[in-house]
């Protein structure tokens, strides 16, 4: 088990840190802040570049911090507080499977991420090291997979659409 959750945090949070350097630094064919910045403002989210900043900071540090199994739920929060975010704001209504842009990867990101915080970091994370996995009950993983569900809509409530001239 505890190997099994290694393997998993080591991947899905080193590409999930991947994810937010494309909007950070525009790393891995990513556009940069102010690339990204304009998309978000395209959705709604102002100042975009902003927006954009949060976003990419939430994805880099979560998927880090579960890499090395830091400070899990927390980790667990920020990227699912994203991803229910992108599922509002860009891959509702398109479907369900990423060829169409439906919410497919964005749903997968925020399932693995919740499936880490219930399951907590396992043996070989720095949480173990430090002695912080008995903090980690299923009422914390709870709790962060709820409160990274709520931040997200949240954040869908501060969109402002553009107006369309009439």
């Amino acid at each position: 088990m505890d190997t099994g959750l290694l393997v998993i945090r080591l991947v899905f949070g080193a590409v999930m840190a991947a994810h937010g350097t494309q909007k950070l630094f525009g790393w891995f064919g990513g556009y940069g802040l102010s690339g990204t910045g304009g998309f978000f403002e395209g959705l709604g989210f102002r100042p975009g570049r902003l927006f954009a900043a949060i976003a990419g900071l939430a994805e880099t540090f979560g998927g880090l911090l579960l890499a090395l199994g830091f400070l899990e739920p927390l980790a667990a929060m920020a990227i699912i507080s994203v991803m229910v975010t992108a599922i509002g704001s860009v891959h509702w209504g398109n479907g369900l499977f990423a060829a169409t842009n439906g919410i497919e990867v964005p749903l997968l990101y925020a399932s693995a991420a919740a499936g880490l915080a219930l399951a907590g970091p396992g043996a070989y994370s720095f949480d173990a090291l430090f002695g912080l996995v008995a903090l980690w009950s299923s009422g914390v993983g709870l709790l962060a997979v709820g409160i990274g569900v709520i931040g997200g809509l949240a954040n869908l409530g501060l969109r402002r659409p553009l107006k369309q001239a009439a």
